[in-house]
């Protein structure tokens, strides 16, 4: 198993002043810290889910900017609960020393009026650490990871439908 390591996020949140929704996961696995953006691990199913909802194609795994620009087309944030933590590889179950990201970057320059946690974890550590800042009830989201097998593409992407589409109004 591997060791603990106090790492820093190493990239920052996608948002501007007219984002609406704020999808946080709990921290970025060891392939995004590589890789320096979100859900770098081809596995995980946020990117296709994420197209599939806003009706757009998928963007290449690579083409970090066609990923940023689909996001803010249609108003979504995104970040993470954790700047900082104690973790062994990319367990979410191992993370402890937690140092919480300045939420409030986004809520000063955007009109956030929903927050979505990507799984379990990132619901728990918003709900400690973030929501007294923000003043915004999350919606608790199944995990994009692959480590989430018993949620199939669809059924994440359903789901998901039925909690993003209305936040973004439509």
């Amino acid at each position: 198993m591997a060791e603990y390591a106090h790492i820093s996020h190493g990239f920052g949140p996608i948002f501007d002043e007219r984002s609406s929704v704020l999808v946080l996961g709990s921290f970025p696995s060891v392939l995004s810290r590589e890789n320096r953006f979100y859900y770098g691990n081809p596995r995980n199913r946020f990117w296709p889910m994420m197209a599939d909802l806003l009706d757009e194609p998928a963007p290449a795994v690579d083409d970090v900017p066609a990923k940023r620009a689909l996001l803010l087309r249609y108003g979504v944030a995104l970040w993470d609960v954790i700047e900082s933590c104690d973790v062994r590889g990319s367990s979410d179950a191992s993370i402890r020393n937690v140092v919480p990201a300045d939420v409030a970057r986004i809520t000063r320059a955007a009109k956030i009026r929903a927050v979505l946690c990507n799984g379990g974890t990132a619901g728990r550590l918003y709900r400690r650490w973030l929501e007294p800042v923000t003043g915004i009830c999350a919606e608790v989201l199944p995990s994009t990871s692959p480590a989430n097998a018993s949620w199939s593409l669809a059924r994440l992407t359903e789901r998901w439908r039925a909690a993003l589409l209305p936040a973004l109004g439509e």
